[in-house]
């Protein structure tokens, strides 16, 4: 159990020492540690978004113009279908 006790107080030792080494060759640990604000990852979902509101208005566009290209294509059809019958003579 000694021995334990004793491992422990050791390897506080050695931590303690890192630390004071870090600190003495880096600075104090509120100059190390860095925030990290994740403005690349806004960035780039703001990007995506852009570009998915792009593709579905491209998509909406293009099947609205095809649509409307379709109709009036059935509307010259049905214009071309009808029949011009002769004006027959009025009976008396």
């Amino acid at each position: 159990m000694p021995d334990q006790k004793d491992a422990v107080l050791i390897e506080q030792a050695k931590i303690q020492r890192m630390r004071l080494g870090s600190a003495l060759l880096y600075g104090h640990i509120d100059e190390r540690r860095t925030v990290n604000d994740h403005a690349k990852r806004l960035i780039g979902s703001i990007i995506v978004a852009a570009i998915a509101c792009a593709v579905c208005a491209g998509i909406s566009f293009v099947s609205q113009l095809l649509a409307d290209q379709a109709a009036a294509r059935e509307q010259t059809n049905a214009s071309a279908a009808v029949l011009v019958l002769p004006h027959a003579p009025e009976a008396l």
